[in-house]
């Protein structure tokens, strides 16, 4: 093991209106607000989303290879379609070509960048235990 992830860093183009989105959706708190650059954490600190102002920023586009998304969240809920109505409501837009299907969906958040609501019939491989509460999708390989 080379390390652990401190911070999920995140370039946009106003660091505290999105942080406001995520600080909903994943339930963390602003912990540092500098202008230019916010870091949310849960209380344990274990856990950390860096949002920071890029002058010239550029949204990815979803399935467009010349603006490529380059980083996106996957966000484990128990029910997509309650989940679905409370990120729309955030400022979240459902992306075309995610034909809702059962286990994830996909969406862009205020400044573009795509992001996932994962059930655990979307993380668990058949014959698999489920994952944990806040436990990710599966790594490579995995396609979407």
């Amino acid at each position: 093991m080379i390390g652990h992830l401190f911070s999920l860093v995140i370039d946009c183009p106003a660091p505290a209106e999105l942080a406001g989105f995520y600080e909903k959706l994943l339930t963390l708190t602003r912990v540092e607000d500098s202008g230019d650059y916010v870091v949310l954490a849960s209380p344990d600190g274990r856990e950390r989303v860096t949002f920071q102002r890029v002058g010239d920023y550029r949204p990815p586009r979803w399935t467009d290879p010349g603006h490529p998304p380059q980083m996106h969240v996957d966000v484990l809920v128990t029910d997509l379609d309650v989940a679905e109505e409370a990120v729309l409501a955030l400022g979240a837009t459902l992306l075309e070509g995610s034909d809702k299907p059962i286990g994830y969906r996909v969406y862009a958040d205020p400044a573009g960048h795509p992001f996932c609501l994962v059930t655990r019939e979307g993380v668990t491989p058949p014959g698999q235990p489920a994952p944990e509460e806040g436990a990710g999708r599966p790594g490579p390989g995995d396609d979407r």
